[in-house]
């Protein structure tokens, strides 16, 4: 079984086999988590996404799917990036998220990691509400069949930790 803990701060920083951007389709940087974790892993993990644009990924990585780079300069080995689904009030597209998460859980069992750490996916300027946000990354990380012993949920900011530590003391 998997365990999930809470950190709040930078996933940058985090010391484990890998952490989780919640990338755009273009796998190019960007805003929020995506243009963080390539500004502090440097151009090393935006070659290899170029590399997989050019190669496996001609039209972007879609959504609810997930592909691993080098961390760079990173403290992490690797890079895992998934495409959350931006949020809408008239599609439910839950499932794409937590498809996400358990995609990005399987690309870590390919690579053979056991500790990855995560933001929030989708819950930022793709607009999902962050409570369902937390409720479908909860769920879909106890539902995944892993070899993932440890997934860090990293809560940028006091609002999210304390969704997340109420959705895991309810479960």
């Amino acid at each position: 079984m998997t365990s999930i803990e809470i950190v709040e701060g930078d996933i940058t920083t985090l010391e484990v086999d890998a952490i989780v951007n919640a990338a755009s389709s273009e796998l190019l940087g960007g805003g929020g988590v995506d243009g963080a974790i390539h500004r502090a892993g440097g151009p090393e993990i935006l070659a290899e996404c170029r590399k997989l644009r050019q190669s496996t990924y001609p039209n972007g990585l879609p959504a609810g799917q997930a592909v691993s780079t080098t961390a760079g300069n990173l403290p992490s080995r690797w890079v895992i990036h998934t495409v959350g689904p931006v949020y809408s009030e008239t599609e439910d597209r839950s499932e794409t998220l937590r498809s996400a998460y358990i995609a990005s859980l399987a690309a870590a069992d390919i690579l053979g990691a056991h500790h990855v750490a995560f933001p929030l996916i989708s819950a930022g300027v793709y607009g999902w509400p962050k409570k369902d946000a937390v409720d479908q990354a909860v769920t879909a990380i106890e539902s995944a069949v892993t070899h993932v012993t440890t997934v860090t949920m990293v809560a940028f900011g006091d609002e999210v930790a304390d969704l997340l530590r109420a959705r895991l003391e309810s479960a």
